[in-house]
């Protein structure tokens, strides 16, 4: 009886190494590991939108600015040739659409909200 129970304990003692090396078995800190490494890969994703977003509104306010000096050299010049008894309907489109892109420009250089 002594050596039936003697056995059954060795038994119990060696299955239970194989069973913790047994790659069927989960360990707690691997639950972690694909989890981690999942949000590091969306804040490596979501850091290169938010790079390559703003890239493009700097492009978009290059734009917008070389657009808003053409615009102000065209008011200029169609102010240089009116007089003080004709403002030209050209004019005061130039102006609106100045002042449209303008606030476009200022939106942009805000940023995201």
């Amino acid at each position: 009886m002594q050596s039936l129970r003697s056995l059954w304990v060795l038994t119990l003692v060696l299955s239970m190494p194989c069973f913790a090396q047994d790659p069927r078995v989960v360990n707690p800190g691997d639950l972690n590991s694909p989890a981690t490494d999942a949000d590091e890969a969306h804040a490596r994703l979501a850091h290169e939108m938010e790079k390559k977003a703003a890239k493009d509104r700097v492009a978009a306010l290059k734009n917008d600015t070389d657009k808003l000096l053409k615009l102000t050299t065209e008011l200029k010049s169609y102010v240089d040739k009116s007089d003080e008894n004709v403002l030209s309907v050209d004019v005061v489109k130039k102006a609106e659409q100045i002042e449209k892109l303008a606030k476009s420009v200022k939106d942009k250089m805000k940023g995201p909200n």
